[in-house]
């Protein structure tokens, strides 16, 4: 890691992060009692008959099976707990520790995805079940949410219970705790052979070319793509073979409307921006409470690259038309998806 060569996917090397749920895959438990909690129980009953038992039993029966649901939420907390005291955890080269994912980060997150920001997932059958394939996202925000509801969006719609490894800026691993974090729930640095092993590997791998100049910019400038950089991410994704998933995210523009940026107290900080908001800094801390906007995440058809010879990996012009390509992609989604939106918050 230490000699990766960072991908250029923007001037400042920065990378940060609905449709029916029948598929949703639910690894931890949630806070409810019923056939979706069960099922994310070891050795559970099957949730199907469990329903059928509590439905059609009487009040006694009810009791019993509520009982034993409970019994084995507490067991398999315990056994949770011992593993994570014990060190019988495994994680990956890249710090990825996929049962403290399931279990724990994404349950953290859900609550925002689902009740806050009501997240609504249209064309995840564009990514594929099998195999690698590189995600391209627009960035927005002012703080990174997107990436964040982006990885939970894959996690609990995908029918494959596919898991989406985003490549991350510097600043990130540079932070206390939230650089743990990051490397826990499988964000590894934006460097090309980071991301091209994931690739190779099968991932689903996420990126957002914009950077900080995606997630910093003013809010007069919503929803209007930033600069993709040199393309370094298609070289990534044509090396690999595998195909490239544009994406858009509507709704995260608006939970932070950046008014102003205080660039000397940045200088200052060493961040590349300190937002001014219409409730922060006025507010204090809870001028850090992002607005409850209504989010939509539309993945679009996917870009093969598989076949190309291996040489287009240093093709100028061939990864700026593929750039390009997607950039125009991402860009009249984003426009469609706010003509059709009928409110920023409903």
């Amino acid at each position: 890691m230490a000699d990766a060569k960072v991908i250029p996917f923007d001037d400042d090397r920065s990378r940060s992060g609905g449709a029916p749920r029948a598929a949703r895959r639910r690894s931890g438990a949630g806070p409810a009692v019923g056939t979706a909690a069960l099922s994310a129980l070891p050795g559970q009953l099957d949730a199907a008959p469990v329903h059928e038992a509590v439905q059609g039993g009487g009040e006694g029966v009810q009791d019993e099976v509520r009982r034993g649901s409970w019994d084995r939420r507490i067991a398999g907390g315990l056994a949770f707990l011992r593993r994570r005291v014990t060190g019988e955890y495994e994680v990956d080269e890249f710090g990825y520790d996929k049962e403290l994912t399931d279990q724990v980060l994404m349950s953290m997150l859900r609550p925002m995805y689902e009740k806050y920001f009501r997240v609504e997932v249209r064309g995840i059958e564009n990514i594929p079940s099998d195999g690698g394939a590189l995600i391209v996202a627009n960035h927005s925000g002012t703080l990174p949410l997107d990436g964040l509801m982006l990885q939970v969006a894959v996690h609990d719609n995908h029918p494959a219970g596919r898991h989406l490894r985003l490549l991350a800026a510097d600043l990130v691993f540079v932070l206390p705790v939230v650089n743990e974090l990051a490397r826990k729930a499988g964000h590894t640095l934006a460097c090309a052979e980071d991301a091209e092993r994931l690739l190779r590997q099968g991932e689903v791998v996420g990126v957002m070319p914009e950077g900080f100049k995606g997630i910093g910019k003013p809010f007069g400038e919503r929803y209007k793509l930033q600069r993709f950089g040199r393309g370094g991410f298609v070289s990534t994704a044509l090396r690999a073979g595998v195909p490239i998933v544009p994406c858009s995210i509507v709704g995260a523009e608006e939970i932070y409307p950046m008014i102003g940026n205080a660039k000397t107290l940045a200088r200052v900080l060493g961040v590349p921006y300190f937002p001014i908001t219409p409730t922060f800094p006025w507010l204090g801390p809870l001028g850090a409470v992002p607005l409850p906007t209504k989010w939509t995440i539309q993945f679009g058809e996917p870009i093969p690259t598989e076949g190309y010879p291996v040489e287009a990996a240093e093709d100028p012009m061939l990864m700026f038309n593929l750039t390009d390509q997607v950039r125009e992609q991402i860009q009249h989604t984003l426009y469609k998806l706010l003509v059709q939106r009928r409110s920023v918050f409903f």
